[in-house]
């Protein structure tokens, strides 16, 4: 199966949304500089972004996440990688008269083992992308997660959302990769496990 794999924009300080984020402005207060490397991309954030696309197989994401984009229609007919299925962690399922895109979306209750398994089944040889913070920590703190992309905007926002929460303890990272436009500077980490931390590094 392919691995879970956390993509998210985020500031120099350590958010990845503005202040005060609702439906209207999904990345709070003076957030959207986090998204112009993807709004007004340079060839480098191109090509990365034609990489990333085409390696998901499937979605993790909270339901916060789902709220705020799916409550006024954010996504249309499809989900935050198109037609690709997509897994909600919820203890609550919204009523499925409201889901715009039932065959995209899969609420899941049972936690963030089952959602996982059933992500990583979905997207078979693919990634599983997981969108948003919540999701990625909770992923981070079950030790569910394989690579960590971060891609650095250059502001401080002072305030926001931050991505590296209520993860219960530290993590070894390995870098992978660096790609640095004048956008943004993109990061990938390969998480280390207890397994990996004894040896050389065996997988890429």
């Amino acid at each position: 199966m392919g691995l879970v794999i956390s993509g998210i924009s985020m500031s120099l300080d350590g958010f990845v949304t503005g202040p005060n984020v609702t439906r209207e402005h999904q990345l709070g207060e003076g957030g959207e500089v986090l998204h112009q490397w993807l709004n007004e991309p340079d060839p480098l954030d191109a090509e990365l972004l034609a990489e990333m696309g085409g390696g998901v197989g499937s979605i993790l994401m909270g339901r916060r996440s789902y709220d705020l984009a799916e409550g006024d229609g954010g996504w249309g007919e499809g989900g935050p990688a198109g037609p690709a299925p997509c897994f909600v962690l919820t203890h609550t399922p919204p009523a499925p008269e409201t889901v715009r895109a039932p065959s995209v979306f899969t609420f899941v209750t049972d936690g963030i083992h089952g959602a996982v398994e059933r992500a990583k089944a979905a997207a078979g040889d693919k990634a599983v992308g997981v969108h948003g913070a919540g999701a990625a920590q909770q992923c981070l703190a079950a030790g569910l997660m394989d690579q960590i992309q971060i891609h650095l905007a250059p502001v401080l926002l002072g305030s926001g959302t931050r991505l590296f929460e209520h993860l219960g303890g530290a993590f070894r990272l390995e870098r992978v990769q660096v790609i640095d436009s004048p956008n943004a500077t993109h990061l990938r980490y390969r998480v280390l496990h207890p397994s990996d931390r004894h040896g050389p590094s065996t997988r890429t």
